[in-house]
């Protein structure tokens, strides 16, 4: 079995056998070229991140600098958001749904390493994929960590280190991030009663 097959299998691989290191320069230079492109430029930065996953809905925005590994195992769905300075690392799959925002400085980790140091050094690591249900909002600074799932509607407090499964509905904040409380429909009638008050 190649190191590819099983990364994306969910084994234990080296990161840098000749065909990851490829696939990963391949993003780099994908990336630096988004990186790099003038801001009014939005309608060629989207045809790059098209190149680069591998699925996007129709709508979506990515505001540079973004950073990922691999781009192929990356899935957005529609009316996708992510603020500056989003790094994912997508040795495993990362499929997000339908109108997640997506703040500054968030990082989706789907890569772990051993935790005895004699394996480590063998330059061994393992992936296992994230999954980020729709409607969902990651606060600035959020890590995901490798394996978890956030359900939909869920919102991610800043700061927030997600190390195990959050379900649908619910606000989760801290690290490790925990559930604090259902999302009900008085945050709707709070919310536009702000608005009535302007």
């Amino acid at each position: 079995m190649k190191e590819k097959e099983k990364m994306i299998a969910g084994k234990p691989y080296r990161a840098f056998g000749e065909e990851l290191v490829a696939e990963r320069q391949a993003a780099k230079e994908l990336i630096f070229e988004f990186n790099s492109l003038h801001p009014g430029k939005t309608g060629q930065r989207n045809k790059i991140i098209q190149r680069l996953f591998g699925k996007t809905g129709k709508n979506f925005i990515i505001e540079p600098p973004f950073r990922c590994d691999y781009g192929y195992n990356i899935s957005i769905g529609e009316n996708f958001y992510a603020n500056y300075n989003c790094t994912i690392i997508d040795c495993a799959k990362v499929i997000i749904g339908d109108n997640a925002f997506i703040a500054p400085n968030v990082s989706l980790f789907t890569a772990g390493h051993p935790v005895h140091p004699d394996i480590r050094n063998e330059q061994l690591e393992y992936a296992l994929p994230i999954f980020i249900g729709n409607s969902v909002w990651l606060g600035g600074g959020v890590i995901v960590n490798p394996g978890v799932t956030i359900g939909d509607n869920a919102v991610i407090g800043s700061g927030s280190v997600v190390t195990k499964d959050i379900p649908a509905n619910v606000v989760a904040v801290g690290s490790p991030c925990r559930v604090k409380r259902k999302i009900t429909e008085k945050d709707k009638i709070n919310f536009l009663e702000m608005l009535h008050d302007e």
